[in-house]
């Protein structure tokens, strides 16, 4: 009574905090302590005060949390429906959080419960694919523990779909992960994978490999003191499969009373149906009918106990086989017990069905109002650039500075054309440089684009649900795009291509905005407003545009980084200023080779008369800066530059 009017005392002492997250942090506590005081009820008020409060402010850490925990109680019932409902709400709210390790952590954790709670239920398939998900978030956080978790329940899930190759498969990557792992863990660990494996043996009729590995298992000394539960299905398991293979009923039947004494003593109660239903086995194979149908009753009453459905069924195939006076008894309870469960099933999938499909709802009905709120943005901002349009048309000066503007592009593209005319003498010349930019062209862009799509295909290669299938259509699609401008740059072998870059700050941005979507990597773009980026010379535009998706694609192979910054700026004297900063593994400047991409953006740099600069320190990240002398179309003087500014701002 006391610790409860503690916790009532800090609900109140709460209501007079005023920072909103220190609010939420601290009733989170006292819902989790009602939990630990099995109050349910103040457990339950808490939570719900905790997931209004949290909803209401936009705090989605803490809605996430608040059903996280509610999720877990559930389960701690084994209330499984509820508490899948939650650990999806929980994740919806996690997905809402800016793209970080935590995020993603949490975002992980919750696919876990989510597909252990699908692989409890049977719904294997599903479970599957959010345990691959989670699989792939902590791969690329490199959280060993939980990756040996995932490889563990996923060689289990293999198992229970009887894919017993791709169970060993996943056992064995789990006994690596186990490697990186220290202390109590790791032994623990490994005695688990072991007698997993063995039960892959023993489920495929293998008992040659299951006995030797079960025997392996039993020889370690500390097993039966450590974990006596583990030792006791391992000695339930070796006698089932000395029973069915070498056919040794004695050594069975000693190695089950074993068992059956050490899950009474530990109050095992559990797998304890299925010892006394093996022994009911051996003893019937030693034509002892009265003694194992004796057994098969205890059996019977601990599954039904313990609802163990699976072994429940089992025994009462077996008492069918061996009391022929209760033979029609025991196979009708058996076919009602086993619609029962199929029914069950049925239902438990539905709901998992429903759960997802109301998910999907809200976020589609999220996505809609966003839509629309973009299109109102959209409208608005449409009427005012067309009522300033309007101002300028009719002012008379924007007239005089697009006549201007247009004999200054005519003088332009006359210097280009006489620029083309004296060098037909260095045709051959030309050509060789020619193949080299195409080369250029080839690795820096077509070479970016192939490495997002391949990033995002690599997610979907074992999805087989009608949005992954959709995706990889559009994936498709985008390689068909990539062939176009692979065929483009091939027939434009002109400087001409040049001049392609128009919108020159929108196109670096579309360009950051996709590497950073294609490769989960936060990415962010600073450039000096007051430049006027697109009167830049073409030559200055495609090669700064190149050196930029070289720097990404060399942060998204080799940085391991989760975040990168690009910034554009021009100082005083001229000199244009690039810099792609981010904040991955690093490495050492002064060891290892120059790769093509690398020497591509060298070229570019001393076509252009400017510098390049590498700071990079492993573990904190690399920074590339690049500095080379700009040029506005052609224009001679900074006073004609202000002037065509100034032409270009009226």
């Amino acid at each position: 009574m006391k610790r409860k009017k503690y916790l009532l005392d800090a609900e109140s002492y709460t209501k007079n905090l005023s920072n909103d997250t220190t609010r939420l942090d601290h009733l989170s506590r006292i819902s989790l302590a009602y939990k630990k005081l099995e109050d349910s009820l103040g457990f339950r008020q808490m939570n719900l005060k905790v997931q209004k409060l949290s909803e209401n402010e936009g705090i989605f850490k803490a809605l996430g949390e608040s059903h996280w925990d509610l999720a877990a109680f559930f389960k701690s019932y084994m209330v499984m429906d509820s508490a899948f409902f939650h650990y999806k709400k929980a994740y919806k709210s996690f997905n809402e959080l800016p793209t970080d390790s935590t995020s993603q952590s949490l975002k992980g954790r919750i696919l876990y419960n989510m597909g252990w709670i699908q692989d409890y239920f049977k719904d294997y398939l599903g479970a599957e694919v959010s345990i691959t998900q989670a699989l792939r978030i902590f791969n690329d956080l490199e959280d060993n523990p939980r990756i040996y978790n995932c490889n563990n329940l996923l060689g289990t899930i293999a198992n229970n779909m009887k894919n017993s190759g791709k169970a060993i498969e996943y056992y064995k990557k789990a006994q690596n992960d186990l490697k990186k792992l220290q202390g109590s863990l790791r032994i623990n660990s490994t005695s688990e994978i072991q007698n997993n494996i063995a039960y892959v043996f023993l489920k495929d009729e293998e008992y040659a490999k299951a006995e030797e590995t079960y025997r392996e298992l039993l020889n370690d000394s500390n097993l039966k003191p450590i974990n006596p539960l583990l030792y006791s299905k391992a000695l339930v398991s070796l006698s089932y499969a000395l029973s069915k293979g070498k056919k040794e009923y004695s050594t069975a039947k000693d190695l089950l009373s074993e068992a059956i004494a050490i899950n009474e003593n530990t109050g095992f109660s559990f797998d304890q149906a299925r010892a006394k239903q093996y022994l009911a086995e051996v003893l019937a194979a030693q034509n002892d009918t009265v003694g194992a149908v004796q057994i098969a009753h205890e059996a019977l009453s601990l599954a039904k106990e313990t609802s163990n459905n699976d072994h429940h069924l089992l025994i009462l195939k077996l008492l069918t086989n061996l009391d022929s006076e209760k033979a029609m008894e025991y196979s009708n309870e058996y076919y009602a017990l086993n619609e029962q469960i199929k029914n069950e099933e049925r239902i438990i999938r539905d709901k998992f069905a429903r759960v997802r499909l109301e998910t999907d709802e809200v976020i589609e009905q999220n996505e809609k109002l966003t839509r629309q709120k973009q299109i109102w943005i959209g409208a608005v901002l449409a009427l005012l650039a067309l009522g300033i349009a309007s101002y300028i048309i009719v002012s008379q000066r924007v007239s005089n500075n697009r006549l201007k503007f247009q004999q200054k592009q005519q003088e332009s593209n006359q210097e280009i054309y006489n620029l083309m005319l004296s060098q037909q003498g260095k045709f051959e010349e030309g050509k060789q440089l020619e193949k080299k930019r195409i080369s250029e062209e080839l690795h820096d862009g077509i070479l970016g684009e192939m490495l997002g799509i391949r990033l995002i295909l690599s997610g979907l290669n074992d999805k087989e649900d009608d949005a992954s299938i959709a995706q990889r259509a559009e994936l498709i699609e985008k390689l068909r795009e990539v062939e176009e401008e692979i065929r483009t740059i091939s027939h434009e072998l002109s400087d001409a291509s040049y001049q392609k870059i128009h919108n020159f700050i929108v196109s670096i941005e579309e360009l950051i905005n996709t590497t950073g979507k294609s490769s989960g990597i936060e990415c962010s773009f600073e450039f000096d407003e007051e430049v006027a980026w697109d009167n830049l010379v073409g030559d200055i535009k495609i090669n700064a545009y190149r050196i930029v998706q070289e720097s990404l694609q060399n942060c998204v192979k080799h940085a391991r980084c989760q975040k990168v910054d690009v910034s554009f700026n021009v100082d005083n004297n001229g000199t244009l200023k690039l810099v792609v900063a981010d904040n991955g593994v690093g490495f050492d400047t002064g060891k290892g080779k120059r790769g093509i991409g690398l020497r591509n953006v060298i070229s570019r740099v001393e076509k252009l008369n400017g510098t390049l600069s590498f700071d990079s320190k492993k573990g904190v990240g690399t920074t590339v800066t690049v500095t080379f002398p700009t040029q506005y179309v052609n224009l001679d003087t900074p006073a004609k530059v202000e002037e065509y500014r100034q032409m270009l701002n009226v």
